[in-house]
């Protein structure tokens, strides 16, 4: 069997009929093997016995949940493509040539974008049409770097075999961007065709709700980025500590009239110890996401990891300890020559600030470091 499209279903009656004719007359015109599925997740409407009897395939599917019903529908599946879409008839399943063309060319997922299409009048609120859609989608192929325009677009057709291998498990309405971002991370062949949105045609509020699923879609894009979330906004706060603290050391810095002296240096020195956080987590965060498979594993992660092993990183924290600990000295011992008595705080501070930094750095990494060995005691995230 060449094709399954497939529906989740939770109490569609009104429209669940007319998407599985439109469905079924586009495998018969097309002469396309193939087959209906519908994934039902606990309907109460009649939309069981109405499915069978348009000659559709029927899996009942106990876990609730808009990603729970497509995932145990991708599993029964029979095609060797799947395209799924919504069952409320706001997509055109007599219009699936372009998804079935790209699959047949070996594209492993191919999104439909309904801004190319065309979206009619009252199909799609104002909220999700002008903020939500385009601002999740563009960071979205910020962060993943895909070519999908149309994050969220419920009609899309892909490799049922590929997209298996991604072990999805997102149960809610964040399943649609865990499949992009898993096909990106996976370096699957995406594209996008145009398609077209209609208006809903239930009579009943829709199970989408917009405030809370965007939040979920957004949580879910930035937990499987550690790069973007931790790294990069660690090794600018990093940088620009570090550099911040070195034009500082040799006295005020003046720009215009303005003027930066240790007032500046202290608050740079926290930006530095942040900086020093932040890329730790992103460290950890890859080697837990590789070890549970959230992650794929790469080979820059890899190198990474192989070079960041316990004892350099011991080594390493106990160097910027050692450093932090010879400038805390040396601030003693000039206290002491003044016969312990109060010292200018704009010379002091310029000791002590940087003393306190390289201190804090080292002790994190030195601990990180041992986290990371707690994580998987035998470093394997670094040498599959």
């Amino acid at each position: 069997m060449e094709l399954t499209i497939l529906m989740p279903c939770l109490n569609e009656a009104e429209t669940l009929k007319s998407c599985i004719r439109k469905g079924r007359a586009f495998l018969r015109e097309q002469g396309i093997s193939g087959e209906v599925l519908v994934a039902d997740n606990g309907s109460d409407d009649g939309s069981v016995e109405l499915a069978e009897r348009e000659g559709a395939r029927v899996i009942h599917v106990a876990q609730r949940g808009y990603g729970s019903a497509l995932i145990a529908g991708v599993q029964s599946a029979q095609g060797h493509f799947v395209i799924m879409g919504d069952s409320d008839d706001s997509y055109d399943f007599s219009r699936l040539q372009l998804f079935v063309e790209k699959l047949r060319e070996g594209y492993q997922l191919v999104m439909g974008n309904r801004f190319r299409g065309g979206i009619a009048t009252g199909a799609m609120p104002a909220l999700h049409r002008y903020l939500g859609n385009p601002v999740l989608s563009f960071i979205g192929r910020l962060l993943y770097s895909t070519p999908a325009r149309d994050f969220h677009c419920g009609l899309r057709g892909f490799d049922r075999r590929a997209v298996l291998d991604l072990g999805l498990n997102a149960s809610g309405m964040e399943f649609a961007s865990e499949m992009v971002v898993k096909a990106s991370l996976h370096r699957l062949r995406v594209c996008e065709v145009p398609t077209t949105l209609s208006p809903d045609g239930r009579s009943r509020p829709p199970h989408l709700r917009s405030w809370r699923d965007g939040w979920r879609h957004l949580r879910f894009l930035l937990m499987m980025s550690p790069r973007w979330l931790l790294l990069y906004p660690g090794l600018a706060l990093l940088s620009l500590g570090m550099l911040s603290q070195l034009l500082l050391l040799r006295g005020p810095l003046f720009v215009s009239h303005v003027a930066f002296d240790i007032h500046t240096m202290l608050f740079v020195s926290g930006m530095t110890v942040l900086g020093v956080q932040l890329v730790l987590f992103a460290l950890i965060t890859r080697a837990v996401g590789q070890i549970k498979g959230l992650l794929p594993e790469t080979n820059r992660s890899s190198q990474v990891f192989c070079a960041f092993t316990l004892e350099r990183g011991i080594l390493l924290g106990l160097s910027l300890f050692g450093g932090g600990m010879f400038l805390a000295v040396l601030a003693v011992f000039w206290w002491s020559e003044s016969g312990l008595s109060a010292l200018d705080p704009r010379v002091m501070m310029r000791i002590a600030i940087p003393s306190v930094t390289l201190i804090l750095s080292g002790l994190e990494v030195f601990f990180a470091s041992f986290v990371l060995s707690f994580i998987d005691p035998l470093g394997s995230y670094g040498k599959r």
